[in-house]
C-alpha cells in the first residue's frame, strides 16, 4: 500500500472519530472558516476550479452544480449527502463515515454556506444503523462546539431500497414517499426537497471539499487524471488476495489495483474479468486492464467508475451464472414506476436463468442486446438504464462464455 494517496481517507487510523477535539486538532473546520471568508461566489469559483466531480454515477462537475441552486432565488434551500451506498460489494462511504464523520460534515456546511442553505440531511441505508449512531454523536458534538454556525444537519435512515441511491427516489424518500425517480428536468438543484433547490452529493464528494479548500484547486487539480482529477476509493472484493479498501489517484490502471493493490489473484489462478463500479458494472476482460480508473477513460471501453467497487473474478467463475444473479437482483430492486425498466429487467432475467441452464439458442443473444440497447435510451432513471450494461458487456466481451452454454 506504499502508493496509496490518502485525501479523503487522511484522517483514517489518526483520530477518534467520536471526538471533534480530535477532527479540530488536525486541522479541522479550519476550511468552513475560510469559506465564509472568501464569499459565495469566489467559493464555488474555487471548487469548480479544482475539476472535482461527483464520486458516484454521473461524475458531475461539483462546483458547477451548486452554482444552480445558489442562481436560484428562494427562502429555504437543502443540502442533501447520499449515504446510502447500495451496491454490493461497496463499502467506501461506510469507512469514511466510520472513520471520519466531521468530514463529512463540515463538507456540506461549505455547500450550505454557498448555496445559502441552512437545512441538510444525510440519508443514510437502513443497512448501516451502527453508522447512523456515529453520525447522530458527531452532529451533537459539532452542535456543541458550535461549529457548524446556523447550518443544521439531521440524518435520515432508509429502508433498504437499492433505487433509492437515485437521487430524486432519494428526495422522495426524505419527504415520506414511495422511493421512485422523478422526472427529469427539472433538476434537483432547481426544484428538489419539498420543490425547493437541493444539492445531493455523496458522502466521498462532500468529503473531499475541506481538503480543497485548505490546500487549494490548483494542488487538487494536479493529482490524478486531467479531466477527473484528485483520488478514489476503491473498495476490492472477489478473487484477490487483499479484499480490502484503499485510495488511489484517479490515473491508477485497473491492473495496478488489481496486481499491485490487490496482491494478484488469489490460489495463484488465472484472472477472467473484473467488474468496477458496482452491480451496474460492465464486465471488463484481461485486454483491458491497462485502462486508468478514471470516469472518462472507464466511459470509452464501455464500463463505468460509479461506486468504486472492483469485483475480481478468476479462471473458474462462470460468467453467464453471474450476470444471471445479477439480472435477478436488478428485477427485485426495479421500482416499477417505468414499463423499460419494469418488464425490461424481469424478461433479462428470464432469459439469463434460460441461458444459464443451457437452453437458450442464439435468437435469444440477439434479443438480449436489443432489449438491453432500448433499457439504457428508455429508462427513466440510472438503475435501468444501468442494468443491462452486465448483459451487454459480457455479450461484447466474453461472448464464447454463452456460446458454450446455447443449446
Amino acid at each position: 500500500m506504499a502508493e496509496e494517496m490518502r485525501i479523503v481517507l487522511r484522517n483514517m487510523g489518526k483520530i477518534d472519530p467520536l471526538k471533534i477535539e480530535d477532527y479540530i486538532n488536525a486541522g479541522g473546520y479550519k476550511s468552513l472558516e475560510k469559506a465564509r471568508q472568501m464569499g459565495q461566489e469566489a467559493l464555488m469559483e474555487e471548487v469548480k476550479k479544482s475539476g472535482l466531480r461527483g464520486r458516484g454515477g454521473a461524475g458531475f462537475n461539483c462546483g458547477m452544480k451548486w452554482s444552480f441552486s445558489y442562481k436560484v432565488q428562494s427562502e429555504q434551500k437543502y443540502v442533501v449527502c447520499n449515504a446510502d451506498e447500495g451496491e454490493p460489494g461497496t463499502y467506501k462511504d461506510r469507512t469514511i463515515m466510520e472513520n471520519d464523520p466531521q468530514s463529512v460534515l463540515e463538507g456540506m456546511a461549505i455547500c450550505g454556506y454557498a448555496i445559502g442553505a441552512n437545512k441538510g440531511y444525510i440519508y443514510c441505508r437502513g443497512e448501516y444503523p451502527y453508522v447512523v449512531d456515529i453520525l447522530n454523536q458527531a452532529i451533537a458534538q459539532a452542535k456543541e462546539k458550535g461549529v457548524l454556525g446556523d447550518f443544521d444537519i439531521e440524518v435520515r435512515m432508509g429502508a433498504g431500497a437499492y433505487v433509492c441511491g437515485e437521487e430524486s427516489a432519494l428526495i422522495e424518500s426524505i419527504e415520506g414517499n414511495r422511493g421512485e425517480p422523478r422526472f427529469k428536468p427539472p433538476f434537483p438543484p432547481v426544484i428538489g426537497l419539498w420543490q425547493k433547490p437541493t444539492i445531493v452529493n455523496n458522502v466521498e464528494t462532500f468529503a473531499n471539499i475541506p481538503i480543497i479548500l485548505e490546500k487549494g484547486a490548483d494542488w487538487y487539480k494536479s493529482i490524478g487524471a486531467e479531466k477527473y482529477p484528485g483520488t478514489k476509493v476503491v473498495t476490492l472484493t472477489g478473487d484477490v488476495n487483499n479484499r480490502t479498501v484503499f485510495e488511489v489517484p484517479t490515473n491508477t490502471s485497473i491492473r495496478q489495483v488489481i496486481y499491485d493493490f490487490g496482491g494478484g489473484i488469489r490460489g495463484g489462478k488465472k484472472f477472467k474479468a473484473v467488474q468496477i463500479g458496482g452491480t451496474s458494472g460492465g464486465f471488463i476482460p484481461e485486454s483491458m486492464l491497462d485502462t486508468p480508473i478514471d470516469f472518462d477513460s472507464m466511459t470509452v471501453i464501455g464500463a463505468v467508475l460509479g461506486s468504486g467497487a472492483v469485483f475480481v473474478m478468476d479462471e473458474t467463475r462462470d460468467i453467464v451464472n453471474v450476470v444471471a444473479r445479477i439480472a435477478g437482483f436488478f428485477e427485485h430492486e426495479s421500482c416499477g414506476k417505468c414499463s423499460p425498466c419494469r418488464e425490461g429487467t424481469k424478461r433479462i432475467h428470464e432469459m439469463m436463468e434460460k441461458l444459464d441452464a443451457g437452453q437458450g439458442s442464439g435468437g435469444d443473444l440477439s434479443l438480449l442486446e436489443r432489449l438491453g440497447t432500448v433499457m439504457t435510451k428508455a429508462c427513466l432513471c440510472g438503475l435501468g438504464q444501468a442494468a443491462p450494461s452486465p448483459v451487454l458487456t459480457t455479450l461484447k466481451n466474453f461472448n464464447s462464455e454463452y456460446q458454450a452454454k446455447l443449446n
